[in-house]
C-alpha cells in the first residue's frame, strides 16, 4: 500500500504535542487494518481516537492512494473480503490466489493461516482430554513459513505481511526470529499495534528489552506502558500511563484499564476496583477485563457486587470467554466448585488460549483435590503464557500437596523469579526449604518476605518458630515481638491462635529471663485468648510465687551462653500497653 511509508515517516515524526497529527494517523491506520481484517488492532486504534478531540471536515486524512496492482485485485479482494468476513477462510483464499498486490497477498497468507487455526481448534474438542502439546497444530504453518521468508529473503514484505510472518514463526515456536522479524515490522509500520503487542508477549525480560532496536515514535510509550505491566514493574508502568493522560489521552477506557489492571497485579484492591467502577460507568457494555474485575470481587468476597456483574453480563453475551470466567468465579465464591470448573471449560471451548480461564480452572481443580487435572490445566496455562506467575504458584501448590518437596521448590522459584516482591512466592519457598532441612535458606525467605510486605501477616511468625525449633531463642523472641506490633499495628482482625502462641513464647522467654515485669504483662495478655489462657493464669502464678521468694529488678539483661562466658544482650522489652487485641 503506497500510503505505508508516509504514515511510517509521520509516526516517526510525531510528538504527543501534536494531536491533531496523531489522531489523523489513527484515522488512517483504522482503515488500512479494517481492509486486511485485522479487528483487534482496529478496535484498539479506534478506542484511541475515540479519545481524542475530533478532526473538522478540511483536517480529515485524504483516502489512502492506490496503486495498478490494487486496482486489477478489486473484484477479486472485495469478494475475497466479504468470505473472510464471514469467517470462510478457504473459500477467500481461493479466490485470492492469482493476485498480485501487497493487500490482497497479506489477506490470502492470512486466510490460509486463519483457516489452520480454525480447523486446529474444531480438533481439540475436549479442554482437558490427553492432548499434549504438539499433537494439535496449525498444519498451514511451515507451508506458510516456507513462502513469507522466500518474500522475507527478497525484501518483497510489507509491515502487515512481516507482522503475519512473525506470528507464523512464534506459532512454530521460533521465538529469536519471530522477535527479530516483529522488531523489523515495527520499524516498517510503526502504527500497527499488533506487531508491538506480538513482540510484547516475547519479552522475557527486561535485559532482552533494552537489547531492542525499536522505532522513536509516540507508539512506542504505549508498548513501554504494557511490557512495563506484564514484567509486573508496576511502578514504571503507571508512571508511563499518567504520562499518556497528562499527554492528552485521559478520556481513553483503554489506558483506564490498564492502570487499573496493574493495580489489580500489584493487589492495591481498593484502587483497581474504583478504576473499573469508573470503567463500567464510562462503557457500562464493554466485556474486556471484566474477568479481571470479577477476580478483585471475589477476594473481597463481595458475593451481590458478583452476582450482579455476572447477570448484566450474561445479557450482554453470554458467549464471551469472559462472561464464562466471571461466572465461574461467581459458583467458585459460592462454593460450588464442580458448576465453576465447568464454566471455565466452557470459556476454553470458546478460547483454547484463555490464560486466566486455565489457571482458573486450575483453582477449582485442586478445591476438589483432582491433583492430576490441576496439574494439567497449570501446565496447559504455562504454554499459553510463560509468564503467569498463578499457574507456576498453582503447580508449587499441587505439588506440595503431593508432598514432591523438590518439584514444588522448582515451581515456586519460577513464581519468585516472576514476582520478587510477592510475599506469598517468599513464604512458599520458605516452607519448601524448611521440609528440605535448608533452615538457613529458609530464614533468609521468611526475613525478605517481611522485608517486601507480608501481605498475609505469617512471614515472621514462621521465622519465629523455625527458630524456636533451632534454640535461636534470642532472635525468635525478637521476630515474636515485630510480628505483635504488625499484627497490632495494622488493626487487622487475623487468627488470634497466632498471636497467642507469640505471646506464650515471650511470656516464658522473659520469666526465664527473670524480667518479670515483661512476663507478667504478656501473660495477662494471654489470658484474652480462650487457647493461652489456662498457660496464662499458670505462667502469673509462677511470677508472683518468684517474686514472693526474691525481687530481682527488670532491666537490661546479661546471660551467658552454655559454651562460652560471653555475654550478650537480650532483646529490648516488649512495650504492649498501647496495643489492644
Amino acid at each position: 500500500c503506497l500510503i505505508t511509508p508516509n504514515l511510517k515517516m509521520a509516526a516517526l515524526c510525531s510528538e504527543f504535542g501534536d494531536l491533531v497529527q496523531i489522531k489523523k494517523q489513527l484515522i488512517s491506520v483504522i482503515s488500512l487494518c479494517k481492509e486486511r481484517g485485522l479487528v483487534h488492532s482496529v478496535k484498539w486504534a479506534s478506542e484511541l481516537a475515540f479519545a481524542l478531540d475530533p478532526l473538522p471536515k478540511d483536517e480529515l486524512p485524504p483516502s489512502h492512494l492506490v496503486s495498478e496492482e490494487d486496482v486489477q485485485d478489486l473484484d477479486a479482494f472485495a469478494l475475497a473480503k466479504s468470505y473472510f468476513d464471514l469467517k470462510e477462510y478457504d473459500r477467500a483464499a481461493y479466490f485470492l490466489r492469482g493476485c498480485h498486490s501487497k493487500k490482497a497477498y497479506f489477506l490470502y497468507m492470512y486466510s490460509r493461516y486463519l483457516s489452520g487455526e480454525k480447523k486446529k481448534d474444531d480438533e481439540t474438542v475436549d479442554s482437558l482430554g490427553p492432548l499434549e502439546k504438539g499433537q494439535v497444530r496449525n498444519e498451514a504453518l511451515r507451508e506458510l513459513r516456507v513462502e513469507l521468508s522466500k518474500k522475507h529473503r527478497a525484501g518483497e514484505l510489507d509491515g502487515f505481511t512481516l507482522y503475519l510472518y512473525g506470528v507464523v514463526l512464534r506459532k512454530l515456536d521460533l521465538l529469536k526470529e519471530a522477535v527479530e522479524v516483529f522488531v523489523e515490522a515495527t520499524h516498517t509500520l510503526p502504527l500497527h499495534w499488533g506487531s508491538w503487542l506480538e513482540l510484547c508477549n516475547l519479552v522475557t525480560n527486561i535485559e532482552m528489552l533494552k537489547s531492542l532496536s525499536l522505532p522513536s515514535c509516540w507508539i512506542k510509550d504505549f508498548f513501554m506502558a504494557h511490557i512495563y505491566t506484564e514484567l509486573q514493574m508496576i511502578p514504571g508502568a503507571l508512571q508511563k500511563y499518567q504520562s499518556l493522560i497528562e499527554a492528552g489521552f485521559s478520556k481513553s477506557t483503554y489506558i483506564i484499564s490498564q492502570i487499573a489492571v496493574a493495580y489489580h497485579n500489584i493487589r492495591d484492591i481498593d484502587q483497581a476496583l474504583a478504576l473499573f467502577n469508573e470503567l463500567r460507568e464510562q462503557d457500562p457494555y464493554r466485556i474486556e477485563n471484566m474477568d479481571t474485575f470479577s477476580n478483585l470481587l471475589y477476594v473481597k468476597s463481595m458475593k451481590p457486587e458478583l452476582s450482579y456483574l455476572a447477570h448484566n453480563l450474561v445479557e450482554i453475551d453470554k458467549y464471551r470467554v469472559e462472561t464464562c470466567c466471571v461466572i465461574g468465579n461467581y459458583y467458585s465464591l459460592r462454593s460450588q466448585h464442580e458448576k465453576a470448573a465447568l464454566y471455565f471449560q466452557r470459556a476454553l471451548k470458546l478460547n483454547p488460549r484463555c490464560l486466566g480461564a486455565w489457571t482458573l480452572m486450575g483453582h477449582e481443580y485442586m478445591e476438589m483435590k483432582n491433583t492430576s487435572a490441576a496439574i494439567q490445566a497449570y501446565r496447559h496455562a504455562i504454554e499459553v503464557n510463560k509468564r503467569d506467575y498463578r499457574a507456576w504458584y498453582g503447580l508449587g501448590q499441587t505439588y506440595e500437596i503431593l508432598k514432591m518437596p523438590f518439584y514444588c521448590l522448582y515451581y515456586y522459584r519460577k513464581a519468585h523469579q516472576l514476582r520478587p516482591n510477592d510475599s506469598r512466592m517468599l513464604v512458599a519457598l520458605g516452607e519448601c526449604y524448611e521440609k528440605l532441612s535448608q533452615q538457613v535458606e529458609a530464614k533468609k525467605c521468611y526475613w525478605r518476605a517481611f522485608s517486601v510486605g507480608d501481605v498475609e501477616k505469617m512471614a515472621l511468625l514462621k521465622l519465629a518458630k523455625l527458630q524456636e525449633q533451632l534454640t535461636e531463642t534470642d532472635e525468635a523472641a525478637q521476630s515474636y515481638i515485630i510480628y505483635i506490633q504488625e499484627i497490632f499495628s495494622c488493626g487487622e482482625q487475623l487468627e488470634h491462635v497466632e498471636v497467642s502462641t507469640a505471646l506464650r513464647y515471650l511470656g516464658q522467654y522473659y520469666f526465664k529471663n527473670k524480667l518479670y515485669d515483661e512476663a507478667s504483662l504478656c501473660a495477662q495478655r494471654c489470658c484474652d485468648y480462650n487457647d493461652a489462657r489456662e498457660e496464662g493464669k499458670a505462667l502469673l502464678r509462677q511470677i508472683s510465687q518468684v517474686r514472693d521468694q526474691t525481687e530481682t529488678p527488670s532491666g537490661e539483661l546479661f546471660v551467658s551462653l552454655s559454651d562460652n562466658n560471653t555475654p550478650i544482650k537480650r532483646v529490648s522489652p516488649l512495650n504492649l500497653s498501647s496495643f489492644t487485641p
